[in-house]
């Protein structure tokens, strides 16, 4: 077993050097951005961490990025006419080998969906109101709710536009519909935040995936923002004092910016063995979005056919680690990125072997002693970032995508580490001893609780690296002075934790 922990946090230190995240991949490509219902933001992969659930792993997609909660009248359903899902390789070929797929549908309460006799005096109409709900909703109770939003999921096993896939249904009626809740317009409409939660649970579905031995979960609704950066300063070349984002006991000097914000979250909980191949421990995933090829806009557009889709599938949206695509992909290649497939990425090379975040924050700070790695091309990048590494984390394959290593177990919420395995190392070296060292973190996957900013800053300037001259800025603690931690989240699955009300009944 020391043996084992010996190779894993080892090959976790390797790819610890991967320089993929400096915010959540909110808004990464151009093209994307006008598109935000299928906007992936983040995708989280890791054993579950829940009490008694150790022989699972836990899949989130966050889609529909920087949601205000107050953003009515319409808030935030997914596009009915996209295909969002999460993707799984399991035998080290880049391609994926177990394919889940969502599909959304968005009904009106009835044909024209909640009316209102409004007139009198024998000028009565029955008129059609504007607001998604005219009254309290219920998991009981959707007689309000005038747009309702359901979906599906379907388990495609081999490449995923081969076949048209099983449902995944309900073990309770066996049905394959599932009911989405409302997001949280505000406490008048859905309750204080316990009883939205209350709710919203009553939406965790217990479901049967064909082909698997043991009962899955499943969970799709709207969940507070998980991501914790500083965006503006970042983006606005990284403006912050170095003296803040060099001092490891600023770390949470600023409130997150995102703490505010909400996202969709799509989740699954499943059984290890039904994931795995034969005796690969590893897998690797990542989540796409695709949309139909061609659109043609009704020019007498109705609510349920505002455009015509038609065309094979075409994907416009993709995650595996991240914040790839924000901070290591040029602008140029960023929609190319997006729509690519992982088995593709030998044409993303250079953007690794020689990244340009270490050089741009030379350039920012190098008056304040900042210097960036001096090795190239980073071939230890490329063994991590691209490879894993052989016996741990490797899957045969040379891609982007999360990987993890489903034989490590999963360290339990108030021992989790928000560095990730970066604490396993002390000067480079591997010191398994060393306080605060969890191998279970990222890059092994990766929780909701995980810093992956604070992590990719220290070993985008070469954190790991053999010596000061390879990297001058080894040791200097980078962060971005806003804190992400297991204690921001729920101890249990989805995990990700209730959204923030639209109203809270005090006129905010």
């Amino acid at each position: 077993m020391q043996r084992r922990q010996l190779a894993s946090a080892l090959a976790l230190a390797a790819a610890l050097l991967v320089p993929t995240a400096h915010a959540s991949s909110h808004r990464e490509a151009p093209f994307i951005t006008r598109m935000p219902k299928v906007d992936a933001t983040d995708f989280y992969m890791f054993r579950s961490y829940e009490p008694g659930r150790g022989d699972y792993v836990t899949l989130i997609a966050n889609y529909l990025p920087l949601q205000d909660a107050y953003g009515g009248p319409n808030y935030f359903s997914l596009d009915p006419d996209a295909l969002y899902e999460i993707l799984v390789d399991n035998n080290g070929d880049a391609i994926e080998d177990i394919t889940f797929q969502f599909r959304f549908t968005n009904n009106l309460n009835g044909p024209n969906g909640i009316t209102l006799n409004v007139g009198n005096n024998g000028s009565t109409k029955s008129v059609s109101v504007p607001f998604t709900n005219v009254g309290a909703i219920t998991s009981a109770d959707r007689s309000a709710q005038n747009v309702q939003e359901n979906y599906t999921v379907k388990v495609v096993r081999g490449p995923r536009r081969a076949a048209a896939g099983q449902d995944v249904t309900n073990t309770a009626g066996h049905t394959a519909l599932f009911p989405k809740p409302a997001d949280y317009v505000g406490t008048k409409s859905l309750g204080n935040a316990a009883t939205y939660e209350t709710y919203a649970r009553q939406h965790i579905h217990n479901v049967n995936i064909p082909g698997c031995t043991g009962t899955a979960k499943l969970f799709v609704g709207q969940r507070r923002e998980p991501f914790a950066v500083n965006l503006g300063p970042v983006f606005d070349l990284v403006n912050a004092p170095p003296a803040v984002i060099t001092d490891p006991n600023a770390r949470n000097a600023v409130p997150n910016p995102l703490a505010k914000k909400n996202i969709t979250t799509l989740a699954l909980e499943v059984p290890i063995s039904c994931l795995k191949a034969g005796t690969q421990d590893v897998i690797g995933g990542w989540t796409a979005a695709s949309v139909r090829q061609a659109r043609a806009i009704n020019p007498t557009a109705s609510y349920t056919v505002p455009s015509r889709e038609g065309g094979a599938w075409t994907q416009v949206s993709r995650l595996g680690m991240p914040l790839v695509n924000e901070v290591v992909i040029g602008i140029k290649d960023k929609d190319r990125f997006n729509a690519s497939e992982p088995k593709d990425d030998a044409q993303f090379a250079d953007y690794v072997t020689h990244p340009t975040l270490p050089a741009i924050l030379e350039l920012l700070f190098g008056g304040a002693g900042v210097r960036a790695p001096t090795v190239f091309p980073r071939a230890d990048l490329v063994a991590a970032f691209l490879t894993g590494v052989t016996s741990v984390n490797a899957n045969g394959s040379t891609a982007e995508m999360q990987r993890l290593n489903t034989a490590l177990p999963a360290t339990v919420k108030a021992n989790q580490n928000n560095l990730g395995a970066a604490a396993c190392f002390v000067n480079g070296q591997l010191t398994l001893a060393n306080p605060g060292c969890d191998p279970a973190g990222f890059p092994n996957g990766r929780r909701p609780g995980d810093d992956v900013v604070d992590v990719a800053l220290r070993v985008s300037m070469g954190y790991l690296l053999a010596n000061d001259t390879q990297a001058p800025a080894r040791n200097v603690p980078f962060h971005d002075a806003v804190l992400q931690d297991a204690s921001q989240f729920d101890a249990v699955f989805p995990y990700l934790t209730t959204p923030q009300a639209g109203a809270n009944g005090d006129g905010t």
